[in-house]
């Protein structure tokens, strides 16, 4: 090896051996802060319960705290972060972490009032090394509402308590579908035929109110190819006239 090759090779490594030190030294800094916020939540709360029976003791207390903490030791003790480090230990009252997550994971996660929900979004967050904008963007688009709407309770249950595979991109970043419109019951599970046909009759009772100048030609047609027969996949078809010119609207993907 030749003496600049050997030279570089030995900067990489010690780039490598400094970065590593500085990753480690980030996490083990977070997990000592997490654990610090966690006992400032109990505190507050323990000295909160003395003054139970006082007009608004706790509201002031967490203003007072907030100021005055503040004065003391600077940044990271606003009113809001004071309030979630309570949180913090009211949703979990005996201290056990991952050692994955920071802060402000935490703060994303605490914000899910339903505690399976808020369950499984911690677990998968760990097991698939999401980011804080990531856990984000989960829970944004109801990951968890969109896999339990397919299990009963048990299976409900069960998806907080395990990980969950999410072997398929479309599990992940599939975007949700707002059907309120269609007056389908919270807990009912639909087929995909059943979903297709209550879209389709809020569609045909639409083109229909439009009147003249409209029409509903049809819903699926059957399509002969060597003998053998096929339905077309986009199942809503109308024609505007005075152009008699057909347009098809499409149709969800199927999964």
């Amino acid at each position: 090896m030749q003496p600049e090759t050997e030279y570089k090779s030995l900067l990489d490594n010690i780039g490598q051996t400094f970065s590593a030190a500085k990753e480690k030294a980030y996490s083990l800094m977070s997990q000592i802060l997490i654990e610090a916020y966690w006992n400032i939540g109990r505190q507050i709360i323990e000295y909160e319960q003395k003054g139970q029976g006082k007009a608004d003791y706790g509201k002031k207390l967490m203003q007072n705290l907030a100021k005055d903490l503040s004065l003391r030791l600077g940044k990271g003790f606003s009113l809001s972060n004071l309030y979630l480090m309570r949180q913090f230990y009211e949703a979990y009252p005996i201290f056990q972490t991952s050692g994955k997550l920071t802060w402000s994971h935490y703060g994303e996660i605490l914000g899910i009032s339903d505690p399976l929900s808020r369950s499984f979004y911690e677990k998968q967050c760990v097991s698939e090394g999401w980011s804080v904008r990531q856990l984000k963007r989960q829970i944004q688009s109801g990951l968890f509402q969109r896999l339990a709407l397919s299990k009963d309770k048990a299976g409900v249950l069960a998806l907080a308590e395990e990980v969950q595979s999410l072997m398929k991109a479309d599990d992940v970043v599939r975007d949700p579908y707002i059907l309120e419109f269609l007056g389908i019951p919270e807990n009912h599970r639909l087929s995909e035929k059943e979903l297709e046909t209550k879209l389709i009759d809020k569609l045909q009772e639409f083109l229909l109110e439009l009147g003249k100048g409209f029409t509903f030609v049809g819903r699926q047609f059957r399509i002969t190819l060597d003998n053998r027969h096929y339905r077309q996949k986009s199942p809503a078809t109308f024609a505007a006239r005075p152009f008699l010119h057909p347009v098809t609207l499409p149709w969800l993907p199927r999964g």
